[in-house]
């Protein structure tokens, strides 16, 4: 009797802790990248812009540019809901913006405009005149520092090369820095890097728009694993001033989660058990293997968009923000039905505004509630 009395006790408390795991309640925030393919407004820039105008190759006329934004913030406003709560995301990093005018605009829109978001963009010296952004809610996060951090990536020059230069940029004088940005500089997005407080929590975000895949994979990959060293060593520049930073690195790579620029430039792990002191996790590398994408490249799916998390953000207590999952949001109207292209993502043409060539991607940051 005393034996069953004890396991009966057993199960009793078993069952206790079970159901007081099950009440634990969490904050949830959402961090959202999308590459919101050509946001150009309609109004004549300094920069690259003559095919989006109304009289332009896109005919890009006031009405397709709102239905732009009306299209961008539906889909954004449905990526924070989640099981937990139903809110829309605090971070959302973006790619191929023509200016902070676009931005402010889009925040505009009756999806968004009751959510008060904050915007942090600097122009970039791209050819194409895009640029990389951040936007953020108010009410949760309080950036406290942001900058934009520059590419240096020359044509011609070998991978070595490209390293060392970039890695020497910084302490060349003034002559030879313009001896060189007179040569053959390829002009890219810059890496932006905010840092601030999410609900009293320092956290760092990095928001990229990598070189593309133009004059084929291989000759532009040089440029590409350029990008992932300067983010790793922005990263490691972070964990200098304190060990314990915690920081997102997301963008649309324009490389898969298997490459070298992603694999060895920022040095992101597959498995969570892979990730040391100082490590990064990439959570889509797993999604890719499952046969996921995020974009179709020359009838090929994969995921160039990605957020990787460090190592101090996927750590097994939840006393503070920790990663919780990730996705890729593509619902029904976000992709083409008929023709050629079906199945991929609802892109912009001549005759249709549609959403973007890429899907976006989102992670959950969550913490137990006191």
């Amino acid at each position: 009797m005393r034996i069953l009395s004890l396991i009966a006790l057993f199960f009793a408390l078993s069952s206790m802790i079970v159901a007081k795991a099950q009440d634990k309640k969490y904050i949830v925030r959402t961090v959202v990248f999308y590459n919101f393919e050509n946001l150009f407004d309609t109004i004549k820039g300094a920069n690259y812009d003559d095919q989006w105008l109304p009289n332009g190759l896109q005919r890009w006329t006031s009405k397709k540019y709102n239905q732009k934004l009306e299209n961008l913030s539906k889909v954004l406003m449905q990526i924070g809901t989640n099981d937990q709560q139903k809110e829309a995301p605090t971070f959302i990093g973006c790619s191929e913006v023509e200016n902070r005018g676009v931005l402010e605009d889009l925040i505009k829109t009756p999806n968004l405009a009751t959510i008060d978001y904050g915007i942090v963009h600097f122009d970039s010296p791209d050819k194409r005149g895009i640029d990389v952004g951040l936007l953020y809610q108010k009410k949760h996060f309080k950036p406290t520092s942001f900058i934009n951090i520059p590419l240096i990536i020359y044509r011609g020059k070998t991978n070595k090369e490209i390293k060392k230069e970039n890695e020497t940029e910084e302490d060349k004088g003034d002559e030879d820095k313009t001896e060189i940005i007179n040569s053959n500089r390829v002009y890219t997005r810059d890496i932006l890097l905010v840092t601030g407080f999410l609900d009293g929590e320092e956290i760092n975000l990095l928001v990229n728009h990598w070189p593309s895949r133009s004059g084929g994979e291989k000759k532009s990959s040089p440029f590409r694993e350029a990008a992932g060293r300067l983010d790793r060593k922005i990263m490691d520049s972070i964990y200098k001033v304190n060990p314990e930073a915690k920081i997102i690195c997301m963008g649309d790579l324009n490389d898969g989660t298997y490459n070298k620029s992603v694999k060895e430039g920022v040095g992101a792990k597959l498995k969570k058990s892979e990730v040391k002191q100082f490590g990064v996790y990439n959570p889509f590398e797993q999604m890719y293997k499952d046969g996921n994408a995020t974009l179709f490249y020359r009838d090929a799916g994969d995921i160039f968009d990605q957020i990787m998390v460090s190592e101090t953000l996927i750590r097994n207590d939840y006393f503070s923000f920790r990663y919780w999952k990730a996705g890729i949001f593509n619902r029904p109207f976000m992709i083409q039905t008929t023709g050629q292209y079906k199945g991929y993502p609802l892109r912009h043409s001549v005759n249709e505004v549609g959403f973007s060539d890429h899907f976006p991607v989102y992670i959950y940051l969550i913490k137990e509630k006191k």
